[in-house]
């Protein structure tokens, strides 16, 4: 008997339920974080009109996540971050069960549950649990797992296009869903007529960019011939990251996982070769290390096992090794053996994820000293109008006026939290004064 034979009673449930308990923990986690970082430019946007939902955030089109953001701040407002984390951790939900529903009807029952469990607590790509900025990259993958399930039933194809446009609506991540998309429907000759289904939402991508989209830029201190040279490191440890973040695990190692990953692809593609679905997923797994070398391998190779990227890896990782893992066998000491396998690689990345937590709190509470000191500093006459609180954790909160007037509209988020003091309060609070005055 082979994996993908086995049959898992209430399997669905099983997975909902786990989902809804881990989600429920990492909020737990979350209790005490605030805003953060990128999240100030959805927050304090210097243009509040319509076009700008239109505005990329480091290229990306964000239209979608800006306008959470927008509607939480107008309801909710900022005296809460629980409300936000929600809609993280709700897509992250949708994410994990879309995968199980993928790979089941590939690989059976048996190994969709341990996919799906070793995306639901994946401590190594903690920023994508952690942040709900991250709704950005988490939605647009969700929206394409999606697209692909609907191919996946061969109808519909034109809500796998509505899906591939909202994927892209959350953040240029659902690029690479597309092109898994575009090449699956590719190699099938009957179903080659759907690619029409996927011209519009590159051609809706291609206008946006040209008008908006390579204004979010990064800055680019290294040339692109200096980027290509380092890309092939760049890819290698971004794709070795993503497969050592299943077992909770990163770093060098990932290398040598990688290696055995491949192994395991090649033997079981030389037993059945891989299908279109299958060279769709590798090709746009490659394509994801590879685009994003290209803009950001300035940054060191090391950038590629960033948290917020190896969830994306890793995911597409999970739909091809899914083809190896259903003909593991099912029987004698291998059933315990598997078992233990995927319960201690959930473990550890559980243990992971717990200590990225403790260390973000710690963040936090340097956070919320920042906020207590721009609250203090408010009514002070040496107050620097053009002052940066904290370049650290809060970079984009250069101008103490327009973080006042978002105060101001959607509360203060460092109300109701015990008064910081200590260096980081004193530090943040010297940053807005002008030197000299008394």
């Amino acid at each position: 008997m082979k994996t993908a034979e086995v049959r898992v009673p209430h399997a669905r449930v099983f997975v909902a339920l786990a989902a809804v308990i881990v989600c429920a923990a990492t909020l737990w986690l979350a209790r005490g974080f605030t805003f953060y970082f990128d999240e100030w430019t959805f927050i304090l946007p210097a243009d509040t009109g319509f076009a700008v939902l239109l505005q990329p955030h480091n290229e990306h089109p964000v239209m979608i996540p800006r306008l959470i953001y927008w509607v939480l701040l107008n309801t909710v407002g900022m005296r809460s971050y629980v409300p936000y984390m929600v809609v993280l951790l709700t897509l992250h939900a949708t994410t994990v069960a879309l995968l199980f529903e993928l790979v089941c009807r590939r690989a059976g029952e048996a190994v969709a549950i341990a996919a799906a469990m070793l995306l639901l607590v994946m401590g190594a790509a903690w920023e994508n649990l952690l942040w709900a900025f991250q709704i950005t990259f988490v939605g647009s993958v969700a929206c394409g797992l999606g697209a692909l399930l609907v191919i996946d039933t061969h109808r519909r194809t034109w809500l796998a296009m509505i899906l591939l446009f909202g994927s892209l609506m959350f953040s240029g991540i659902g690029l690479f869903f597309w092109v898994a998309a575009a090449v699956w429907l590719l190699l099938i000759p009957e179903r080659r007529r759907n690619l029409i289904w996927l011209a519009p939402v590159a051609i809706a991508f291609g206008a946006w960019y040209l008008a908006y989209g390579h204004a979010g830029a990064p800055p680019k201190p290294v040339s692109l011939m200096a980027n290509l040279g380092v890309l092939p490191l760049y890819v290698a440890w971004g794709l070795g990251a993503a497969v050592a973040g299943l077992i909770g695990e990163g770093g060098g190692i990932g290398l040598a996982l990688l290696a055995l990953a491949v192994v395991a692809l090649g033997f079981s593609w030389r037993r059945r070769p891989p299908d279109a679905f299958a060279i769709g997923i590798a090709v746009a797994l490659v394509a994801f290390y590879a685009v994003t070398g290209v803009n950001r391998a300035q940054l060191g190779y090391q950038q590629s096992g960033a948290g917020r990227y190896v969830y994306e890896g890793a995911l597409l990782w999970l739909l091809l090794l899914a083809d190896a893992a259903r003909e593991l066998p099912w029987r004698g000491t291998w059933r315990p053996a598997l078992i233990a396998c995927v319960f201690l690689a959930c473990f550890n990345s559980g243990v992971l994820l717990f200590a990225y937590s403790s260390a973000k709190t710690v963040q936090m509470q340097r956070e919320t000293a920042d906020l207590q000191a721009l609250a203090a500093a408010r009514a002070n006459p040496c107050l620097d109008p053009h002052a940066a609180v904290d370049p650290l954790v809060m970079p984009q909160v250069d101008s103490p006026p327009d973080y006042y007037r978002g105060v101001d509209r959607y509360g203060d988020p460092a109300t109701g939290i015990a008064q910081a003091r200590g260096t980081d309060y004193d530090r943040a609070l010297a940053n807005l004064l002008k030197p000299g005055c008394a």
